[in-house]
């Protein structure tokens, strides 16, 4: 029998990874303040479909469901792809569970994993409900959600995450809502899809704002990063306040719909602390403003549609 040599046990326990991630932890990676950006495209969405007499309940539940679930899949695969690339290593802003040793990359893998499963299990039903060929757009929104920052060559580097948060939160989660509820897509439809599309990448383009100092080291070339800060802070400028300017050819058709300019303020308030420069752990309440200003905007815009 060798003999185990004197301090083995204690270089063993000082290497071999703590993963202590508690349930709070887990939540926090899956990063509630971007659950706006899911919910708020079925809401308007489902307002747009009222607008034509369409709108389904169940429908719109299963399309909760499957926004829900792909936002919480990113969340967790950004987490696992970018802590084993080391890319999270020196950020600001929430935990990763990867990066900081919270979790086994494996695990948080999984999670991803296990949350596009839930997309797709109901986002077959909803094919089933209305359209089959649904089932391939409902892959392609997985394929997006976990090449983002996963595989050898994901496009998030290349500067093209807020092109697909554009498409898949805004154009196909508004329109893909309406559709599957009242078998229809509208102008109204487009409209409100520009304005959750807009703002929704412009969350996406604040959290990439804050991060160019150690993106631009990584070699994570992101939108952001490709502009420089000054032209990103106009762009960002420009994409939060494009809701309320849907809201006025909106109110074409619902004159109610002017009372989605309340939530306004809350957009003015994000946009000043970009502009006035804010840097990184200052940037991250503007993710939580832009967060409520979508989905106030949503749920009024939603109301005045159905009543229109």
């Amino acid at each position: 029998m060798t003999p185990t040599p004197p301090g083995a046990g204690m270089m063993e326990t000082m290497t071999a990874p703590n993963y202590s991630a508690t349930a709070q932890d887990w939540l926090q990676a899956a990063r509630p303040h971007t659950w706006a950006n899911a919910f708020a495209p079925v809401i308007v969405g489902t307002g747009a479909a009222a607008s034509n007499n369409g709108a389904h309940l169940g429908r719109a539940f299963l399309a909760l469901i499957v926004a829900w679930a792909l936002i919480i899949g990113v969340n967790y695969a950004n987490d696992y792809s970018d802590g084993i690339r080391g890319t999270d290593d020196d950020r600001t802003g929430p935990t990763r569970l990867t990066a900081s040793g919270l979790a086994a990359p494996a695990r948080v893998k999984s999670a991803a994993f296990v949350a596009f499963f839930v997309a797709a299990v109901a986002g077959a039903i909803l094919a089933v409900m209305s359209a089959w060929w649904l089932i391939v757009v409902g892959a392609a929104c997985i394929a997006a959600a976990w090449f983002y920052t996963g595989g050898k060559n994901p496009y998030g580097y290349q500067g093209l995450g807020e092109a697909a948060v554009f498409v898949f939160f805004g154009l196909v989660a508004v329109l893909g809502t309406e559709f599957t509820q009242s078998g229809v897509v509208s102008w109204t439809g487009f409209a409100a899809a520009f304005a959750i599309g807009s703002i929704s990448a412009a969350v996406n383009l604040a959290n990439n704002i804050r991060d160019i100092p150690t993106d631009s080291v990584a070699g994570k070339h992101t939108l952001a990063v490709r502009l420089g800060d000054a032209r990103a802070r106009r762009l960002f400028t420009l994409l939060t306040l494009a809701p309320f300017i849907a809201t006025l050819f909106l109110a074409l058709v619902s004159l109610p719909a002017l009372a989605a300019l309340i939530a306004l303020p809350l957009a003015v308030a994000s946009v000043l602390k970009v502009l006035r420069g804010a840097t990184g752990a200052a940037l991250i309440p503007v993710l939580g403003l832009n967060g409520r200003a979508m989905l106030v905007w949503a749920v009024v815009t939603a109301v005045a549609l159905a009543f229109a």
